[in-house]
């Protein structure tokens, strides 16, 4: 189910919106202050600040008003050595690693029930197929009632979430009242691996749209499994395709290549470059019976303001190959890889390590991609003013290095929940149909 405008706008701001900021470690003296020396620092300098972190340290154990925990000192100082670095390097807590482990497999303990809010009432809106919740019986439109005997009047829709997820194997007792029945009916289910759904195919006739909310392990599988739906159910093959990246944060680069390689026979799909050889890579489109199976469909690419990462991976190799046209508005600019660096009981870092690059060379990075054919929505009077973001380039500390402009104005990121009010969609469908033309679809190669 798509996201409401309303919780769109507010998704993106939890996304893209930086933590506060750390105040420094340590003010100077200003009678030891001294001009920042010019070039690398020898060993014995930055031994000798490690030597100043320790005797502060050592100071606020001794000498703070009260005991403070030296354990969450130390993360602190941790979390803000690296947010100094980027927007996007950070210090994870155990438990945030675990949830970021989780969000990146598209895999978590649960009972597989796709749940919304609506007037203050937990209302499922599907089981998802071959499921726990699937195989008890559980419906879509059953009010969740109770959780183990417990109330669900008065918790909001992640708390609910939160207590239906839980290590695979456990029990847990869900009550539901159902339309047509008398009774409330309670089930006991065992909870198992919910494989999240990454991909999903709704037909507008013969033209099949594929929306791809984020890039975690099940993007790939998911994007093959409704290009493989979207055949089962015309008998054919689909008059065109349109990929839905509006709004998507990104997430794995290996899923973004996949995904990419599902429509181009060969070439590039992005380069990366870093400070150290190893994160220095290209990858390739490889042929394959899929890409082969898609080769004369035409495509459309969707893509806002809140397309970012991977998303923009996926989107910069399609448009440097011709292979789609982009509609849309400017996507958010973050061209930067980061990787997640194990440090074992004590959680995990992020660090920036490399920049990407499309196939034609553009780092996007703080400019983001541009589409073809620039289509905007009807924003409701409610939104307007909230619909847009700058995107990368606002972020404080953002690493520079695009080789285009940097952006300095707004891109929308509001999409109608109704099909029928999506501009950009209702555009795209009209392209492939042929009832809108473009010089810019189908995209034409030079030469």
């Amino acid at each position: 189910m798509r996201l409401t405008p309303l919780r769109i706008v507010a998704s993106l701001a939890a996304v893209f919106t930086l933590g506060l900021a750390c105040a420094p470690l340590i003010a100077q003296d200003q009678t030891a202050a001294t001009a920042p020396a010019s070039g690398p620092r020898t060993s014995d300098e930055v031994y000798s600040d490690l030597d100043l972190f320790g005797e502060v340290f050592d100071r606020i154990r001794a000498e703070y008003v009260e005991a403070p925990d030296e354990r969450k000192l130390i993360h602190a100082a941790l979390q803000g050595m690296l947010t100094s670095l980027d927007p996007h390097s950070s210090y994870m807590e155990p438990v945030e690693y675990s949830d970021v482990q989780e969000d990146t497999t598209g895999q978590f303990g649960g009972l597989g029930i796709e749940v919304q809010m609506e007037e203050g009432v937990i209302k499922v809106v599907s089981p998802i197929d071959d499921t726990p919740a699937a195989k008890a019986g559980i419906l879509a439109g059953d009010l969740i009632v109770e959780l183990d005997g417990t109330q669900v009047q008065g918790l909001t829709l992640d708390q609910a979430v939160e207590k239906m997820r839980g290590p695979v194997g456990t029990k847990i007792k869900v009550t539901v009242v159902r339309d047509g029945v008398t009774d409330p009916l309670t089930f006991e289910l065992t909870r198992d691996v919910i494989a999240t759904r990454a991909a999903r195919l709704t037909m507008q006739g013969d033209v099949a749209v594929i929306r791809l909310a984020r890039f975690s392990e099940q993007a790939f599988p998911g994007i093959k499994k409704t290009i493989d739906d979207a055949y089962k159910q015309l008998g054919k093959a689909p008059k065109g395709i349109i990929l839905d990246l509006r709004n998507n944060p990104g997430g794995l680069v290996d899923q973004a290549v996949s995904v990419s390689d599902a429509f181009l026979h060969q070439g590039a799909v992005v380069l990366t470059r870093g400070r150290i050889d190893s994160e220095s890579s290209r990858y390739d489109a490889k042929p394959d019976a899929l890409d082969e199976k898609l080769a004369d469909v035409p495509m459309v690419v969707l893509i806002n303001g809140g397309s970012a990462s991977a998303a923009e991976i996926v989107a910069g190799a399609l448009q440097d190959h011709k292979r789609a046209t982009l509609v849309g508005t400017r996507s958010f600019g973050k061209g930067s890889v980061q990787s997640i660096i194990p440090l074992g009981a004590d959680g995990a870092m992020r660090l920036t390590t490399a920049r990407y690059y499309t196939p034609n060379n553009r780092s996007i990075q703080a400019s983001g991609i541009q589409p073809d054919i620039v289509i905007t929505q009807d924003v409701p009077a409610e939104f307007k003013g909230r619909d847009e973001i700058i995107g990368e380039a606002a972020l404080p500390g953002q690493i520079g290095g695009g080789t285009e402009e940097k952006a300095t104005v707004g891109s929308s990121v509001y999409v109608p929940a109704e099909a029928d009010k999506d501009n950009q969609l209702q555009y795209a469908i009209k392209l492939i149909e042929g009832t809108e033309t473009n010089p810019a679809y189908p995209p034409k190669s030079a030469g």
